[in-house]
């Protein structure tokens, strides 16, 4: 049973075989013909969705949701809304002179904004394949939840006022455990911890002003006796010991951190790992060889099995075809089957799309390239290309932006081209200048107009 080799690897104990958990958000909505914007909203048309991820895709484990801007809506910010992404933070109630903490009458009830339409889906997906399938409830975390209401001014706060973002997370943090309450009550086996942009700062900041917070999350689901997971996207390399120590029961990465290290991290800690089928490159352009290869060389490339959970890095673009995760699925589960149909396939080909990079020597005014995975649909690209707006803003004509969204395989070459290998990564006239790191907007501007 897919659920059991869920809760053995969680206990640490040795599986038949690695489970498997396709994280198929918004891509649920594919399935059955909805818009995210449609399965986001309604409780029955999401659960209707989930039940064909359930059919096509044989999981051990699977989310109801990821929509890491479901708690920020609660709290006061706008939302952006889009038919094949989750929604994208559009406004800031605690930016600019209106710095401050969350009254505690806005923590989320069980009533609040689209609360129960996952409530909704997580009973009637519990009741239909709850016994079968680990089934997991995914909350934004306190760190990235506190950036949705103070916008990238957070990233200076951090510099200027320690005891302020110490203050603000931990309101946060205490929205996560009420979210973690709800998620519990509803049957959640698993709770996820989704937080990207602690891949955004260095390690010392977030044991100086996150980690309690954090820790208290963690060790709340413990005390209720279900499993955690603390899921970080972006290059969460130098982050992952700090994130061990906060005491999940398991970590998630994506493909911009190196799994058979990340494993050799979390080893340490006798924590689980779950990762990283690329996104894009893999599961949205390849095809299934692609992502049966992806997969067999991943758990080639692992010499021990214990602690591993094999899964997307992050959550799965609207349009990835069914034929892959399908092809990933059977990697997992008929390894040895998939490995005789791979014998002598190298893998995809791109030299056939040709790409024109600027005349970098010869600029009229300072160019600022972003490289995200998608700005509107992973949280830490939002942040990155916002630092770049709030450039454009301030200087205007005087410098130019762009965004190379990764979801288009020709950005893919160009990242290549410019040996960019994490994303998000800004570059600023032909430089690499903040990979994985957001700059806060005074730096910025400093950089900017040293140039000008």
């Amino acid at each position: 049973m897919g659920k059991e080799l869920i809760f053995k690897t969680m206990r640490h104990e040795p599986t038949e075989r690695v489970p498997w958990v396709p994280f198929a958000g918004i891509h649920s909505g594919k399935l059955k013909g909805y818009t995210a914007e449609e399965i986001l909203q309604d409780g029955q048309k999401l659960y209707e969705c989930l039940m064909e991820v359930a059919r096509l895709y044989g999981p051990d484990g699977m989310p109801i949701m990821f929509d890491l801007q479901l708690e920020a809506e609660i709290l006061g910010c706008d939302l952006m809304w889009a038919k094949d992404n989750p929604p994208s933070v559009a406004s800031h109630p605690f930016e600019g002179d209106n710095k401050g903490i969350p009254c505690r009458c806005k923590l989320p009830t069980p009533e609040s904004g689209r609360i129960p339409v996952m409530l909704e889906a997580m009973t009637k997906l519990k009741a239909s394949v709850g016994d079968d399938i680990a089934l997991y409830g995914l909350i934004c975390g306190p760190f990235t939840l506190a950036s949705h209401l103070r916008g990238s001014e957070i990233f200076l706060d951090m510099l200027m006022d320690e005891q302020y973002v110490r203050d603000l997370v931990s309101y946060c943090a205490e929205a996560s455990i009420r979210m973690c309450d709800y998620y519990i009550n509803a049957g959640m086996d698993v709770i996820a911890v989704v937080d990207p942009l602690v891949s955004q700062i260095a390690p010392e900041s977030f044991d100086a002003m996150l980690a309690d917070s954090f820790k208290a999350v963690f060790d709340y689901i413990r005390s209720r006796g279900v499993y955690s997971s603390f899921f970080v996207c972006g290059n969460a390399t130098p982050q992952l010991e700090v994130m061990c120590k906060t005491n999940p029961d398991s970590i998630a990465v994506d493909e911009n951190v190196d799994f058979v290290y990340g494993k050799s991290v979390s080893d340490k800690y006798n924590i689980a790992i779950s990762g990283n089928i690329p996104l894009t490159t893999v599961m949205l352009h390849g095809t299934p060889k692609d992502n049966m290869k992806y997969v067999v060389d991943l758990l080639d490339k692992v010499e021990d099995h214990r602690n591993m959970i094999v899964s997307p890095g992050c959550d799965m673009p609207y349009d990835v075809p069914v034929e892959n995760t399908v092809a990933c699925s059977q990697a997992v589960k008929n390894t040895e089957q998939c490995r005789e149909m791979l014998k002598d396939y190298t893998g995809p080909d791109d030299s056939g799309i040709h790409i024109e990079l600027p005349d970098y020597e010869h600029l009229e005014k300072p160019f600022i390239e972003v490289f995200t995975l998608d700005s509107t649909q992973c949280a830490a690209c939002t942040y990155m290309m916002a630092a770049a707006q709030a450039a454009k803003d301030y200087f205007g004509d005087k410098i130019d932006i762009i965004e190379y969204k990764y979801t288009i395989r020709e950005n893919v070459v160009r990242c290549k081209k410019m040996g960019i290998t994490n994303l998000p990564t800004m570059v600023i006239n032909g430089q690499i200048r903040h990979v994985s790191m957001i700059p806060d907007g005074k730096a910025l501007r400093e950089e900017i107009e040293a140039l000008l």
